[in-house]
């Protein structure tokens, strides 16, 4: 990474790179943990390294108050490029977060649209589900303006989404706008949640304040308590030692729960080291 950095000498880096399935992740913690957060943390440090003006990751509202391994993965980047912004002001870092991008690989629209064409069943999670959706414009939007209003010190823009939307009402949506109708010409069934998998996503955690920003329906999420960037280095070094030692027992565990008490003993992660 820092041979590409300097050698191509980017102003702004877009840090887009990540494992996004959560069944995946949950069944491979140690690759969602190298990827997701420690890869983080090498293209951030390689960045300020070489001077670039801006970076911004890309983040997903599964990072907040997470209850899988990729959600988890996710905020520990949030984390790195707080800790980061604050270590090194000559690099202006932030993160935005993202819903469901409208007809992106892996969305459900995409599949919906197949499952139609196919003749069903359409599948559904969940009768109550809901999430956020975006657009691919909207979301393009998000990541070039935020990049430009922060301040650098590791903000968390999100784009203002308006109400969730229920995924079963999309379901039927798209099967009437084929031009069929749901449960009598197709089929929908229900596949219950995956593991950690929330009925309702969020958009800010419990210990986060909104606030406004100059860019229209572009939020700023912030921190009540900002993160200790020693504890945050600390915390990574312990994870990158389980990574790198294969030692996989726990660890999705143990990442959630680290999630859920920032600036706890570092220690406790590597205890069975």
């Amino acid at each position: 990474m820092l041979e590409v950095m300097q050698r191509f000498k980017p102003s702004v880096v877009f840090h887009a790179a990540a494992y996004k399935h959560v069944p995946l992740m949950e069944a491979n913690p140690l690759e969602a943990v190298r990827n997701n957060a420690i890869a983080t943390r090498i293209t951030a440090e390689t960045a300020a390294a070489s001077k670039v003006e801006r970076f911004v990751l890309i983040s997903t509202d599964k990072a907040v108050n997470p209850q899988t391994v990729m959600g988890a993965s996710k905020a520990m980047a949030e984390w790195i490029v707080e800790a980061a912004g604050n270590r090194h002001p000559g690099t202006r870092f932030a993160a935005v977060r993202f819903g469901n991008v409208l007809a992106s690989s892996g969305s459900v629209v995409p599949i919906f649209r197949r499952q139609i064409e196919r003749g069903g069943p359409v599948t559904v999670t969940h009768a109550e589900m809901t999430r956020y959706f975006m657009t691919i414009p909207e979301a393009v939007q998000l990541v070039i303006r935020a990049g430009d209003i922060g301040a650098g010190k590791g903000e968390v823009f999100v784009l203002d989404m308006g109400e969730p939307v229920k995924i079963l009402d999309l379901a039927h949506n798209m099967i009437r706008l084929a031009g069929y109708e749901p449960q009598r010409d197709i089929a929908v069934e229900f596949t219950q949640p995956r593991p950690g998998e929330k009925l309702h996503e969020e958009l800010f955690g419990a210990a986060e304040t909104v606030q406004p920003t100059a860019a229209r329906r572009i939020l700023r999420a912030v921190r009540e308590v900002p993160l200790d960037s020693d504890w945050v280095e600390s915390t990574l070094n312990s994870l990158e030692h389980l990574v790198m030692a294969g030692d996989e027992a726990n660890l999705a565990e143990r990442v959630v729960a680290m999630i859920a008490a920032p600036g706890g003993d570092a220690a406790t992660v590597a205890s069975d080291e």
